[in-house]
């Protein structure tokens, strides 16, 4: 029965309230593992999908879950009597600085002018 303990079955709930999983995770497992886990059960029909673990945002009770602490330090008291625990996730939009470059190709228009009167 500790085996069982050990292990959280979990959910992730999407933008548009579609959900991947449920799976199972032992509670040692970093939330980066889960992301990749994420990344690779994302699907491929939607558009914006994350890339790489740091465009997902994983969000348990409210807290975003930092990627070098397991689930077992992030788990809810709420995990325990819940079952299966959802997990919300955001997938961080691009970059300012990749919008940046596309809007750097455009020729800058000047928006400020002087009147001498």
């Amino acid at each position: 029965m500790s085996g069982r303990q050990d292990q959280l079955e979990i959910k992730f709930r999407l933008h548009d309230g579609s959900d991947i999983g449920p799976k199972r995770f032992p509670a040692a497992t970093s939330v980066a593992t889960v992301k990749e886990s994420i990344l690779s059960q994302w699907p491929k029909e939607k558009e914006n999908g994350p890339r790489t673990v740091n465009d997902v945002k994983l969000i348990n009770a409210g807290k975003i879950l930092e990627n070098n602490r397991t689930l077992g330090e992030c788990k809810s008291p709420i995990c325990d009597v819940a079952g299966v625990t959802t997990m919300h996730v955001v997938v961080r939009p691009p970059s300012e600085k990749a919008t940046e470059k596309k809007a750097s190709n455009q020729p800058k228009e000047s928006k400020c002018r002087c009147v001498i009167l």
